[in-house]
């Protein structure tokens, strides 16, 4: 493996520089991030879309259901871990400000969406070189991840009355039983995931290749 693609690999997978690397033109080093911060604005981009503008309307409780999952659940096997992570965190949280613009709710939904989404695509990257199973495996992991993660704080915001979480306490039980009504809808995302895969198996053969790097 010559230098620069040495280095070049370091880069992506946030890997400290080989000694050597000081022969490498600074000009290489400035196209990798160049190329990473396009990606993240792209993806981004593309999560805000539909995560806001292009979500599905629906009636309460399941009015959070978007197209979003589709979109970053293939990002994540694709593109490196770093682009998916930020680009799932930064379309979330832009896309669910904008929500929030058109419908009023609490503050707390936009981190709440980042914490519950961007880990998704460390969960999928975890197995992306294994087969179809394993990575629809991932898919279901970080949805079910998505869904614990949107669960635990709602329960105990609706218990305790947080963040404009209701009016008065109203203890652990009811608390957790009102935030897993709304909140085991989530699930409803697995069924982008046959959506995903077809994207990623687009993508290989449009550019035969296998991941973006």
């Amino acid at each position: 493996m010559s230098n620069q693609t040495q280095v070049s690999a370091n880069i992506v997978a946030g890997l400290p520089l080989r000694p050597e690397a000081s022969a490498i033109p600074r000009t290489a080093i400035q196209r990798i991030a160049s190329l990473r911060i396009a990606q993240i604005a792209s993806f981004s981009a593309l999560i805000v879309v539909a995560t806001s503008i292009a979500r599905i309307p629906l009636p309460p409780p399941i009015y959070e259901i978007t197209l979003a999952p589709a979109f970053y659940m293939a990002i994540s096997v694709i593109f490196p871990r770093k682009v998916s992570f930020w680009s799932i965190a930064l379309g979330s949280a832009i896309g669910e400000a904008i929500n929030l613009v058109i419908t009023p709710a609490p503050l707390i939904y936009i981190p709440g969406i980042v914490w519950a989404r961007a880990p998704e695509a460390l969960i999928i990257y975890k197995f992306r070189e294994k087969g179809v199973r394993w990575i629809t495996f991932a898919m279901v992991l970080g949805t079910i991840y998505e869904t614990v993660a949107f669960l635990v704080p709602d329960g105990l915001f609706y218990s305790y009355a947080l963040f404009s979480y209701g009016d008065t306490a109203i203890g652990l039980t009811a608390g957790f039983s009102t935030a897993f009504f709304y909140d085991i809808f989530t699930l409803l995302d697995l069924a982008w995931i046959p959506i995903a895969l077809g994207i990623i198996t687009g993508v290989r053969k449009a550019f035969n290749i296998r991941f973006f790097e």
